[in-house]
């Protein structure tokens, strides 16, 4: 059966598909920072920026899904890797991609609105890991289940699926933690002066952990990867 969302990809890549590959990953995490760094300070209405925001993923998720898996999120490529719809040496090479492009977006963010409405978060620690390490296990574990699934090849709904966890993750805690749920979004929004540098690592734990819980429960509840 077809394969049309996250590659199970086991067989060595030539240099070229691998390019193409770090490519879809570097446009699509550039595309969602953006949206989320545009729509957070030019949208009238505050709760239309969640929206926006889980719309940008589905549409880049369809996009690149059938080229890079349509991560766009380390936390998420790394869920994949544990999970075996991966290789684990593919990992360093997305991150880099993934930074790269949302923190691209932030610098082009600055250069179509400059800084006005940027307001640096000031959120609790303990709060912002809490908040960062639910959601991000959410949103690793609908990857795994709608895009990796034996059961779900093929399916049409996997994009959107994916941006409405996103959306709902950033109406329930966006004001508690910002709703990052991706360590490259955080990197950028540091970047953008909206997170703290001195938090920054608890984005990244806190992501990355979630991606693996993720994992494990997917492998716990689905042994056979269905």
């Amino acid at each position: 059966m077809r394969e049309k969302v996250l590659l199970r990809v086991r067989a060595p890549l030539t240099t070229a598909a691998a390019m193409n590959k770090y490519l879809v990953e570097f446009l699509g995490t550039f595309f969602l920072f953006l949206v989320i760094s545009l729509s957070t300070r030019v949208v009238g209405a505050p709760l239309l920026a969640p929206v926006a925001i889980g719309f940008a993923l589905a549409v880049m998720v369809y996009a690149g899904g059938r080229i890079s898996g349509g991560h766009y999120n380390p936390a998420v490529t790394l869920a994949a890797a544990i999970r075996g719809a991966m290789p684990y040496a593919q990992i360093l090479p997305y991150w880099m991609a993934q930074v790269a492009g949302a923190v691209a977006a932030a610098f082009a963010a600055f250069a179509l609105v400059g800084p006005e409405g940027i307001t640096v978060l000031q959120l609790e620690p303990g709060k912002i890991f809490l908040a960062e390490i639910i959601f991000t296990t959410a949103l690793a574990y609908v990857v795994l289940n709608v895009a990796t699934g034996k059961k779900a090849e093929g399916n049409s709904y996997f994009g959107l699926a994916i941006g409405a966890t996103v959306m709902v993750g950033a109406l329930c805690v966006g004001p508690i933690s910002g709703g990052a749920f991706n360590p490259a979004v955080a990197i950028a929004a540091c970047v953008s002066g909206l997170f703290l540098w001195s938090q920054l690592w608890i984005y990244i734990v806190g992501c990355l952990a979630g991606g693996v819980i993720a994992a494990l429960l997917f492998k716990a509840v689905s042994p056979e990867g269905e």
